[in-house]
């Protein structure tokens, strides 16, 4: 008599919580179709994901425990605009590759398919190595150079209009320059694939991430459409949205402040630029005074609680689900992750984007140009500044256009469902590739 079982997918990943909702989201529609989720990621979510009844397996490296002195001092180093990237896989991930490499051999067993996130190194070595079924993902568009819509450096945003200026062979030849330049990065990873008897392989941070079989893009067409020169077997799914804390609701005070009066402005810095936020929410408070508009502050943490006492419209909480907060927002403020961008553009409100480093100068330029956003330099973000940028899009008819037409696009995506499906296709050839040998044997 044969016995049902389920298949086992496995999602990894590693960073924020924009890095960690997009496979909770997964997890929770796998459910839904009889998969049985595993989410291997820091142990810091560990109650976040095991309250929502789906298995969580740590991977290295270990990351400090938020809220600590340890934990800003490695924020600092990553979201520097300048040497960010190289903070984090020479200080972090690439001496991390091992142990991750081991934590993950353990979570795969049993498992009918991997799925990875870019920064996972160790993914793409299990996959190869063990011959497990294996999706790769990407997050924002940042992630898929492309020759023909270069990426916006962080710490040189003027390099793009360049970049396009001279088109696609100065953007082949910047993308050689950077593999170039972050190959010394990288030494200790090409010396464990050739230990593992692995062949070099692709480079890490380019073609060397994407899974041969199927890769995922895990944001709206809105956002990015294709590219010629992208993987072949990516697909863009739209976002796959997740933003609750603990399993629970926005807080009922938040609730009844955003009902009380026109609606706020919401300043957000996201769940990591968050901890290194500097002056970002005092100049907010000063901003939303000039303006004479009502504002939430969303400050992540009470040290970032403004010492002086409120105005009367000018509300703060450490969280809020963005899906329940943003639909009652005249417009928001944020770093420009790409989980908090996708969840401003399906609020269908418009943007004004600080972004800080990584794929975030990326992801502003992206929406500004889209027309639902506009973009101050974290440098510049003083309330003066602030108060006429946000002017502009609250009073310009185009911008509110613009974002409820992007917002009405986005909301009919479901990324999620997307994703889900095409991992449920590639396992259903998978399953008929191992019955054809079994009947040809």
């Amino acid at each position: 008599m044969n016995t049902f079982r389920r298949n086992r997918v496995v999602l990894t990943t590693i960073g924020s919580l924009g890095d960690l909702h997009p496979y909770i989201a997964l997890a929770l529609e796998m459910k839904k179709r009889y998969i049985e989720p595993v989410i291997a990621t820091s142990n810091t979510y560990r109650s976040r994901i095991e309250s929502l009844g789906i298995e969580f397996r740590q991977i290295r490296p270990v990351m400090p425990e938020p809220e600590t002195p340890e934990y800003r001092r490695m924020l600092d180093g990553v979201v520097d605009p300048n040497r960010g990237a190289e903070y984090l896989f020479k200080q972090i991930l690439v001496p991390a590759v091992r142990g991750m490499y081991h934590d993950l051999s353990s979570a795969i067993r049993g498992a009918d398919l991997i799925v990875t996130h870019p920064i996972v190194l160790a993914g793409p070595l299990i996959a190869q190595q063990s011959g497990i079924p294996w999706v790769s993902t990407v997050l924002s568009p940042a992630s898929l150079w492309s020759a023909f819509d270069p990426f916006v450096p962080p710490n040189m945003p003027w390099l793009h209009k360049v970049l396009t200026y001279f088109g696609p062979s100065a953007a082949h030849a910047f993308e050689k320059f950077i593999k170039l330049l972050t190959n010394p990065w990288l030494v200790e990873l090409y010396e464990f694939r050739e230990e593992l008897g692995l062949p070099p392989g692709g480079h890490p941070l380019f073609e060397g991430q994407f899974s041969p079989e199927l890769n995922l893009a895990m944001f709206s067409n809105a956002l990015c459409v294709p590219k010629s020169d992208w993987p072949t077997n990516t697909v863009v799914t739209g976002f796959p949205f997740y933003d609750k804390k603990d399993n629970e609701s926005a807080d009922p005070e938040l609730l009844r402040f955003m009902e009380q009066g026109p609606r706020p402005i919401v300043f957000t810095l996201g769940s990591a630029a968050v901890h290194v936020a500097g002056d970002f929410y005092r100049e907010s408070v000063a901003a939303a005074k000039l303006l004479k508009r009502r504002a939430l502050l969303l400050i992540g943490n009470e040290e970032n609680r403004p010492k002086e006492r409120l105005p009367e419209g000018i509300a703060a909480f450490n969280y809020a689900p963005f899906g329940e907060v943003l639909p009652r927002a005249a417009a928001m403020v944020h770093q420009g992750g790409v989980g908090t961008t996708g969840q401003g553009l399906r609020a269908g409100i418009p943007m004004l984007v600080v972004p800080f480093a990584h794929d975030q100068p990326d992801n502003a330029a992206r929406v500004t140009r889209l027309g639902v956003a506009r973009t101050v330099g974290r440098k510049e973000y003083k309330a003066e500044l602030v108060a006429r940028e946000l002017k502009e899009l609250l009073l310009n008819p185009f911008y509110v256009r613009r974002a409820h037409q992007i917002g009405h696009r986005v909301r009919c995506e479901n990324g999620a469902a997307l994703a889900v499906d095409m991992i449920l296709d590639r396992l259903n050839k998978e399953r008929a590739t191992r019955f054809e040998l079994r009947t040809v044997a």
